[in-house]
């Protein structure tokens, strides 16, 4: 199992509603993840700085990042668009992160 970790960006002041839709997760969106071999997928806050760091595990040959194309997800982008920065497909902007340490 391989970990990746990126960071994606929060327009200001969307902060709760960024925590609310995201406890409310849509069940297609977790099934199309666990389908993909995502798991404990984690996102973390750098709150004065609207940046967000996100760590998953991928079990495949796969991420998060790789579902573009699936209509669930380009929905979920769609609906985060509005607090989000993001690119003209409405993707999250995203920086891939480079593992320096880790310690099991």
């Amino acid at each position: 199992m391989e970990r990746i970790a990126f960071k994606m960006y929060l327009k200001s002041g969307c902060i709760a509603e960024y925590k609310k839709r995201h406890d409310a997760l849509w069940p297609e969106i977790k099934q199309l993840l666990s389908n993909e071999g995502v798991s404990e997928y984690s996102t973390f806050l750098d709150e004065p700085n609207n940046v967000l760091f996100a760590v998953q595990k991928i079990n495949g040959t796969g991420n998060s990042q790789d579902l573009g194309s699936n209509p669930i997800n380009q929905k979920w982008w769609d609906y985060m668009a509005d607090i989000s920065v993001v690119n003209p497909d409405n993707s999250p902007v995203t920086e891939p992160l480079v593992e320096v340490f880790h310690l099991d």
